[in-house]
């Protein structure tokens, strides 16, 4: 790589060597295997997932695509991040290339983006089904699950393009140890000698427009459904409307936790070891992705069928 006057990229830095968990190596490799058997469970189950709702015919409805492009997402999370993690825990590949480090960057924060707004569509879905169940038909169609998929790859492919390029666009003076397990844009930045306020505000801010929205809209819609389930006066109808919902609200709930304390960790940083929100960041990328799938496998009736019906067709 040639160094730019404006030093647009370090020609020092050709890789960089991700460095986590150092100060045990025992504690490295006892970690591995939980983590290990997490990403398996992951693949495994959003496999038997998407192949499931692909083959059954009763499954091929807008509910359902939804699921199916949460699942994707949940894969592309995983294979971009653990398989990494789990390299530098067994064989020591600790080095990962300039362009290798941004690409994960990027499709980390913009496939996290992704998988928020996909359930900010869920909760949409759900209102509809809950609120205006007569609607439900010509509103949530497989027209619909198109535009929404357009939008949710729209709006975060373009809104999270910034950070790898503000990142990369840095001058590194040499300094390759990112004390991370993988490619965060402030671990990757904290390595520059340039000011890196712009990156801070723009993760900042935009973490918070587009996670935030979401988790607001998602909340709205939950609070529609609650106030419409409350007012239904029939028979079992209250634990029916709320077993249609309760899948969704688990993983929802999963996801926010997670990113929740990481956060929290952040923030309090100084009160804890610093390998705490590194821990942290690498379960958001694998918990929620195992037990998406595992959530409405055992909670939707269909689902399980489904799953029950092509076994049988196996053997």
């Amino acid at each position: 790589m040639t160094a730019h006057q404006n030093g647009t990229i370090s020609s020092e830095v050709s890789d960089f060597l991700l460095n986590c968990f150092v100060r045990s190596h025992t504690w490295q490799l006892s970690f591995s295997l939980p983590l290990s058997l997490l990403f398996f469970l992951a693949m495994g189950a959003n496999g038997v997932l998407l192949i499931t709702i692909w083959l059954e015919a009763s499954l091929h409805e807008p509910m359902y695509y939804l699921l199916s492009i949460l699942s994707l997402l949940d894969i592309v999370l995983c294979l971009t991040v653990i398989p990494k993690v789990l390299a530098i825990f067994w064989f020591e590949l600790k080095s990962i290339s300039f362009y290798a480090c941004f690409l994960q960057m990027y499709i980390m924060n913009c496939f996290l983006a992704m998988e928020s707004c996909t359930f900010m569509v869920m909760a949409y879905d759900r209102y509809v089904a809950i609120c205006h169940p007569l609607r439900y038909p010509s509103i949530i169609t497989d027209q619909f699950v198109v535009k929404a998929a357009i939008f949710i790859l729209a709006r975060n492919v373009i809104s999270t393009v910034p950070i790898p390029i503000l990142s990369s666009r840095l001058h590194y003076c040499g300094r390759k140890v990112i004390e991370n397990c993988i490619c965060a844009n402030m671990s990757v930045s904290r390595l520059s000698c340039n000011d890196v306020t712009i990156n801070r505000l723009y993760q900042f801010a935009g973490s918070w427009t587009l996670l935030g929205s979401d988790l607001i809209l998602i909340f709205l819609s939950y609070t529609l459904i609650l106030r419409a389930v409350l007012r239904l006066k029939a028979e079992g109808a209250v634990a029916k409307a709320l077993s249609t919902c309760g899948s969704h609200f688990i993983l929802i709930l999963f996801f926010s936790t997670i990113l929740l304390v990481f956060v929290l960790t952040h923030v309090v940083k100084k009160k804890v070891s610093p390998d705490v929100p590194v821990l942290l960041n690498v379960l958001h990328h694998v918990i929620p992705a195992a037990l998406n799938p595992i959530v409405y496998g055992v909670r939707t009736q269909e689902i399980k069928q489904g799953i029950q019906r092509l076994l049988k067709k196996g053997w």
